[in-house]
């Protein structure tokens, strides 16, 4: 992203955003609701174009290429496409109609290197006991996990997730953050970007930090030299103080 900024009507939802992603880099991006995280995954996913400056995704710019072409390398875990999943719908074939780029199976043919995959991503997650089950019939972390599994069953060369433990338990959060974290620190996974509210849910792994506030970049880079008391409490208006304990981090309001 240069010089990127997005407005609808009179509202700036982004402005001069500087940003870039590398293929063998993580990164959280952190801020307060209304930051612009969501708007700035939505255009990394290639859903929304910026009204000012110039969005490369993959090295394909957007307004001049056919973002069909580039999406089935975008893998994407996000609560809207949560409640687009039929309730009815098995788990096996929620992960492997990424294929397809649809919900709902309907007449679509795949193979066994599809099916295998889809079995090997759902243990990759731990719901692989979940194959034969109705999406609908799953629990908040459970639909979360599996909405992952999705994510990366078409070997994605990015990978987007929007607030993955929102309304998980804390037994669901630090699972699943386990599981990012070992995804994270595998050499072979995508590039990835996690988009959360919250330090205690960044997983071991990540190696960079974007920092939002108001639509604007408060700081970003490495994520120990971002992630300091003093951005952290700018990004949230607070006074906050920051914890870490081996490789978690903790936040809270200063007494």
């Amino acid at each position: 992203m240069d010089g990127v900024g997005v407005r609808r009507g009179k509202t700036t939802l982004l402005a001069d955003v500087n940003w870039s992603v590398e293929l063998d880099e993580r990164w959280v991006v952190l801020g307060p609701n209304g930051a612009g995280k969501t708007t700035l995954l939505k255009m990394a996913s290639t859903e929304m174009h910026p009204t000012t400056g110039t969005v490369d995704v993959l090295g394909e710019r957007l307004g001049k290429t056919n973002v069909f072409d580039i999406r089935p390398l975008i893998g994407l875990c996000s609560g809207a496409l949560v409640d687009r999943v039929p309730g009815d719908e098995v788990v096996r074939d929620v992960v492997v109609s990424a294929g397809y780029a649809v919900f709902g199976r309907w007449r679509e043919e795949y193979d066994s290197l599809d099916t295998d995959r889809a079995a090997e991503l759902l243990d990759l997650l731990g719901v692989a006991h979940l194959a034969d089950r109705e999406f609908g019939t799953l629990s908040e972390g459970e639909r979360k996990r599996v909405m992952i599994s999705r994510a990366l069953m078409t070997d994605p060369e990015l990978l987007l997730l929007d607030e993955p433990a929102a309304g998980l338990d804390l037994g669901g959060r630090e699972d699943l953050v386990a599981r990012l974290s070992s995804l994270a620190l595998d050499a072979d996974a995508p590039a990835s970007v996690l988009v959360t509210h919250h330090v205690e849910e960044i997983p071991p792994g990540f190696t960079h930090c974007l920092l939002l506030r108001d639509g604007g970049v408060v700081a970003q880079g490495l994520l120990d030299d971002v992630l300091t008391e003093a951005n952290l409490s700018k990004t949230f208006d607070q006074d906050l103080e920051l914890q870490q304990a081996g490789d978690r981090y903790f936040a809270r309001r200063r007494a």
